[in-house]
């Protein structure tokens, strides 16, 4: 089984490095619009590095699988990558595969939604 705890930490410690380059080595050197990319993409990678980290701490106690924590991390990967590439000059159709994050990310939410709702019926 992974340390999905050890994962999350990488994740933010990720988050904090890039929102520090994004904010210090960025500014000036790309549009306005790259810049918002790349601070949705850093946004997003830090609150659901949170999440993970929760999620981490779920699996742990066996409360639930590993799903929830694939679908996020695959999400993360996939939201904040190619809007992070995008910024760094990745054709604009980069874009396109930006949502299939996103829904990775909801699904991964929802999944925990469901988890936590079996949970509760086996407990009571």
């Amino acid at each position: 089984m992974l340390n999905w705890i050890g994962i999350a930490a990488i994740n933010m410690a990720i988050a904090v490095a890039l929102g520090a380059f994004g904010a210090h080595g960025l500014e000036g050197r790309v549009s306005t619009q790259q810049l918002e990319w790349w601070h949705t993409a850093t946004l997003y990678l830090f609150v659901h590095a949170l999440g993970l980290l929760l999620v981490g701490l779920l699996i742990r106690l066996k409360y639930i699988t590993q799903t929830t924590a694939w679908l996020l991390q695959i999400g993360i990967i996939i939201f904040a990558c190619s809007l992070y590439a995008m910024t760094l000059g990745a054709p604009r159709w980069f874009g396109a595969i930006t949502p299939i994050g996103g829904v990775l990310m909801i699904v991964g939410w929802l999944w925990l939604a469901v988890s936590a709702f079996r949970l509760k019926d086996s407990v009571s």
